[in-house]
């Protein structure tokens, strides 16, 4: 469209104050920008501020718009024109709220960013969202658990035709093993209750929009989001279903108790799982499986193999109060005793209640030590002997039934060590990996994607296998777009809690297939209708795109050119920053734009200037936090936000020193096992191109303590002031970039 601008200068909030208005206006006249289109205004959000607006998009038809005021993470609402290009500008936070009135250097500052804005303005155009035709509203739900069966009742009641592939031949999963649940509301009598998990599964498979598959496999799926062809195995055959989104809800197995061998497992018969005790107690009396007589001394092991770096590292969360349930199965029968040896009780949340009800019953014994192993006591008992207990130093308990507390293991994990075992295979060559293929079984896939990245679900670091993506921001999300996961795939949870996570992942899913139907991303940037539009003709076919993509979202055909999968990408700019012939751009950001926004800036040779690039999602709000609390940061600083430290581009940086700035500082999201990065890999990738800076330092004959990259939680807001000024300062002692000379 020709463009025709409108600059709207707020005087609100303080900016009044802090800065010479009408010589800011005079700075945001240029050849694109005439004088008469350049207005301010004292409280530019209020309803006569926003018609002074309105009004000119109407009569002047205006429709770039420049809005010197507050951070664009507030007031969007009130500054959202349609069909207008809109560009935010900070002065209130970044320079208002941070640094001192009616200062030559504020004002300067001021100057700067409006620059900056319209360079963005200028260079940027209407997103036009591009809409996949044929699209699929159906969900499918692998997994027909508690999990996968709420998660498929809720979205059939929101309207959605759901497929249901369960891989037993019945639904019900773990459920249908229990004897009995927790309650969910009242932990007074009866303290334990049916499951109900009958009832479930009558519903699930009395529903019209449900489609179950049962004795079924997931054999492959292709496509993205909304266009997803699912092919499904079953005792009938192989059907292909067009398919929405996905909730991956195939939750867990029992660790392995034969490799807890020192608590006697598979050595003594009275030695079961809690899982295996739940089957005993379906039977009615507590009968131990040796000789079939009655347990009445039942001790029950807590975190066997779990919270242990030699086993699982974690806590699977439902064992200590499946225990506490377990013991009032045994005192059904009034001189029985259970006795619960644990190193620490966890009953997250309103469970403790339960917990409190389980100490008042005088049969359950509680103690706390460390369980050193379980030994014949020589009578048709056993001994479980402990250490540092409240009991004892060395202590040992007799029981005629021992019960194990083994963790959770998601299904995740076994497909995920086979795949990372393929990769370190691979690093040792073709040879390695041919017989790791050869002597490795392989594992039950439940995706199978014909992704480039892989055919599963990638996991956390130290994750152990669970679906999660960030356990801070992504909620259900997994790195594939469009695949949820719920229930303890995800993390360990009892049922419960498992039911919640299926509701919130039924909803994660319908939300995608609603923003693929408009063409718009989904978490984080959850309002962008922008797209990658590469420049195709120039490629290289360096594959570095495909690679560095966090979420699987460029494929490459035949000769390595890559092919983008729209609905699966999340508008994070990662490729923009890998591709080294910058042809990747978005139509509200590009190569070129931050390029040209740093050019802009102004470079007094008397004068430091350092750009700092920032993350968008931890760090900018981070940085208006610190000028909403007033904290000073070096007014020679200049701010330019990113989608994500992973669409770096070097070529900024040299073209930043060449016209003479100082210095440059990344400041992103943390990364690492813990990483807070809402696009997986960003921060980590800009942290490897960051360590190629050298080469374009040395190149300009520049010291290479002129740069910068540090990591920041949007919490810790109260660091960054010293974090940036100690940057500067170190920068102020090397001196001026010499380029300013020339």
């Amino acid at each position: 469209m020709e463009k025709k601008y409108g600059v709207y200068i707020c005087k609100g909030c303080g900016i009044g104050e802090s800065v010479n208005i009408e010589k800011l206006a005079k700075s945001a006249k240029s050849g694109t920008v005439k004088e008469e289109n350049i207005k301010t205004h004292d409280i530019l959000c209020s309803p006569d501020g926003l018609q002074l607006i309105k009004n000119d998009i109407k009569k002047d038809g205006i429709n770039t718009i420049i809005i010197a005021a507050c951070s664009p993470r507030v007031k969007y609402e009130e500054f959202d024109f349609s069909g207008c290009i809109t560009e935010r500008v900070n002065i209130r936070e970044f320079v208002a709220w941070m640094q001192p009135p009616n200062t030559d250097d504020t004002q300067s500052l001021a100057e700067d960013y409006i620059g900056m804005g319209a360079i963005r303005a200028q260079k940027g155009e209407l997103p036009e969202p591009a809409i996949l035709e044929n699209l699929s509203k159906n969900i499918l739900v692998i997994g027909g658990g508690i999990t996968g069966m709420t998660a498929a009742l809720d979205a059939a009641k929101a309207g959605y035709q759901v497929v249901l592939v369960e891989k037993e031949p019945v639904l019900g999963g773990f459920a249908n093993k229990l004897y009995k649940k927790i309650p969910t509301r009242d932990y007074k009598e009866p303290l334990i209750v049916d499951t109900d998990i009958g009832k479930v599964i009558q519903e699930v498979e009395s529903n019209p929009d449900i489609k179950v598959y049962k004795s079924a496999k997931v054999e492959k799926t292709v496509g993205q989001p909304g266009l997803y062809d699912v092919t499904i195995a079953s005792g009938s055959g192989s059907d292909t279903v067009k398919i929405g989104a996905i909730v991956v809800a195939t939750g867990w197995i029992p660790y392995d108790a034969t490799k807890l061998g020192h608590l006697g497992y598979g050595q003594y018969k009275d030695v079961v799982t809690n899982i295996e005790f739940e089957q005993i107690a379906k039977k009615g009396a507590i009968n131990r499986p040796s000789d079939g007589k009655e347990a009445k001394k039942v001790a029950f092991i807590q975190c066997a193999g779990q919270r242990d770096p030699n086993h699982l590292t974690y806590c699977s969360s439902m064992c200590c109060v499946t225990s506490l349930k377990q013991a009032k199965y045994v005192r059904q029968s009034q001189d029985a005793l259970a006795m619960i040896l644990y190193k620490d009780i966890r009953t997250p949340g309103r469970l403790e209640a339960f917990y409190k009800e389980a100490q008042n019953d005088p049969g359950i014994m509680l103690t706390k030590g460390e369980v050193t192993g379980v030994s014949d006591a020589g009578n048709g008992n056993l001994y479980v002997m402990m250490e540092k207990s409240l009991l004892g130093d060395k202590i040992k308990v007799e029981a005629d039934l021992v019960v194990l507390a083994t963790g959770m293991v998601p299904t995740t994990r076994g497909p995920q060590e086979y795949l990372d075992g393929i990769t370190l295979a691979a690093a040792k060559g073709d040879e390695a990996k041919k017989a790791y293929l050869e002597s490795t079984p392989k594992p039950d896939f439940i995706l199978n994607l014909d992704y480039r990245q892989g055919p599963e679900l990638p996991s956390l670091e130290g994750a152990a296998g669970f679906a999660d993506s960030n356990f801070v921001c992504f909620q259900y999300e997994t790195r594939r777009t469009g695949v949820y996961a719920a229930g303890p795939v995800r993390q360990p949870m009892n049922m419960t809690e498992a039911q919640e996570d299926a509701a919130g992942a039924a909803f994660k899913a319908i939300q995608c297939i609603d923003h693929v139907a408009k063409g718009m991303a989904v978490h984080p940037r959850a309002w962008d209708l922008t797209f990658p539009d590469p420049q195709l003709i120039r490629c290289t076919a360096c594959k570095r795109c495909t690679e560095e993509c966090p979420f699987g979202a460029i494929e490459e055909d035949a000769k390595g050119i890559p092919t983008y999968m729209l609905n699966r990408c999340r508008r994070c700019g990662t490729c923009m920053g890998a591709c080294p012939e910058r042809i990747v751009s978005f139509k509200d950001y590009s190569v070129d734009m931050i390029g040209s926004m740093i050019k802009s800036i102004d470079v007094p040779e008397e004068e430091f200037r350092i750009i700092c690039l920032v993350c968008e999602n931890d760090a900018y709000p981070a940085l208006d936090t610190v000028g909403l609390n007033r904290k000073t940061i070096d007014p020679s600083v200049r701010f330019i936000p990113m989608r994500c430290l992973g669409g770096l581009n070097l070529v900024w940086l040299a073209d930043g020193f060449s016209k003479g700035i100082d210095g440059f500082l990344l400041l992103g999201c943390k990364f690492g096992e813990n990483y807070q990065c809402h696009f997986i890999k960003g921060s980590e990738l800009a942290n490897t191109r960051f360590s190629k800076v050298g080469e374009t330092l040395d190149r300009l004959q520049l010291e290479a303590d002129r740069v910068n990259m540090m990591q920041v939680a949007i919490s810790e807001y109260d660091k960054l002031p010293e974090m940036i000024n100690a940057f500067v300062e170190k920068v102020k002692e090397i001196g001026h970039n010499p380029f300013k000379e020339i």
